[in-house]
């Protein structure tokens, strides 16, 4: 994810530091340069995505592992329950424990699945920045390109300079 911002920071300075063409907003920029920084960006924006995948993955083995922990401290529940059964106060305070336990159980996986659902939206959204952004400066310069300006109209172009 730096990676990505950091090759969107370098296409921006380059993009910026462009002589610009005298009674115009357009710029001159070396292409070899620019679709170079874009073809990086490019390779880069696939890591991203494998990467927030990969969050994804370990949300998932954790939600996993509180499921099983959960069925674990149940079961330990029923057996305890199963083994006070012998005596009425022995059975009532079995019964007492193994739904308090089953309780904690319960609120434990819910808590572990917010927390990891907190970590994953917060993860995804901050992806969703830095692709919302990566698009934002393609579209910007792709319209730079074309020779449009930010309402899309073209910016007036001296024809003799640059034919065709």
């Amino acid at each position: 994810m730096d990676d990505v911002q950091a090759k969107l920071d370098e296409i921006v300075r380059v993009v910026e530091s462009a002589r610009g063409l005298p009674m115009s907003a357009s710029c001159v920029l070396n292409r070899t340069e620019m679709l170079t920084l874009l073809g990086d960006l490019r390779s880069l924006v696939p890591q991203s995505v494998r990467n927030a995948q990969r969050v994804l993955r370990d949300a998932e083995t954790v939600v996993s592992e509180a499921q099983q922990e959960a069925a674990a401290i149940v079961e330990e529940a029923h057996a305890e329950r199963a083994e006070m059964l012998t005596e009425t106060a022995v059975y009532a305070e079995g019964v007492r424990v193994a739904d308090r336990t089953t309780q904690e159980a319960a609120a434990l996986a819910e808590n572990m699945r917010a927390q990891v659902d907190d970590y994953v939206d917060a993860k995804l959204a901050n992806f969703e920045i830095v692709l919302t952004k990566t698009l934002a400066s393609v579209a910007k310069g792709r319209q730079k390109l074309a020779g449009r300006n930010e309402f899309g109209e073209f910016d007036d172009v001296d024809e003799t300079r640059f034919p065709g």
